[in-house]
């Protein structure tokens, strides 16, 4: 003979417990999703400043860097200077991976300066924040150079007279007064040869002609 279920007609409090099971059992579920949620679902952010929040520098810096959790994008992204005489910041923000760097310029005079930045994160949501830090010193404008003054160059002009006579050294007058003698001498000697060899050819003739004139005798 087959068993037969035996059913329990429903009750307001099993009706009310069931219920409760149910609720706890989805709140459980959802927790658990939303604990497991990735964390690339989150916003980028500021990691990092430097100068830092809240710093006290001895001078303002020359630039501002910023870096974020991710690569930003270019679009829309702006970082603003402030300081005791106004708007420092100059150019465009430079953005290189997860640095933004932004440069400043003109008189930074000591005292109290705020970051103000507007960065457009890497899933095109806005981000935007600031900071303050602090120069104990001013700073000197960007770019500016001190330079000695360049000294006056006098340059003389060539004289236009006649050169000056050469006062030549004895050592001179006396080379050119042995070389002088030197010619003289060998003038004279050139003369001598030249007249005693003509002296000998009519001595050689002379003595010829005696010579055939005997002959001619004596024939």
């Amino acid at each position: 003979m087959p068993a037969t279920a035996t059913r329990h007609p429903a009750t307001p409090r099993r009706t009310a417990r069931a219920a409760a099971a149910l609720v706890l059992g989805l709140s459980a579920g959802l927790g658990g999703a939303l604990a497991t949620a990735p964390a690339a679902a989150a916003h980028d952010r500021l990691v990092s400043s430097d100068p830092a929040a809240d710093a006290v520098l001895e001078q303002a810096p020359e630039q501002v860097v910023l870096t974020m959790s991710a690569a930003p994008l270019g679009l829309g992204t702006q970082v603003e200077v402030t300081g005791p005489t106004g708007v420092v910041s100059t150019g465009e923000a430079q953005i290189v991976d997860e640095t933004i760097t932004q440069a400043l310029g003109g008189e930074r005079p000591a005292g109290s300066y705020e970051v103000q930045y507007r960065v457009t994160s890497s899933d095109g949501h806005p981000i935007s924040g600031s900071f303050t830090f602090t120069a104990e010193a001013a700073a000197a404008a960007a770019g500016a150079a001190t330079t000695a003054p360049t000294p006056d160059v006098v340059t003389s002009s060539p004289a236009t007279g006649p050169a000056p006579a050469t006062e030549s050294s004895p050592a001179a007058d006396g080379d050119a007064d042995a070389l002088a003698d030197v010619a003289a001498d060998d003038g004279g000697t050139s003369t001598g040869v030249v007249a005693a060899v003509v002296v000998a050819v009519l001595a050689v003739l002379a003595g010829t002609g005696v010579i055939v004139a005997r002959r001619r005798r004596r024939g």
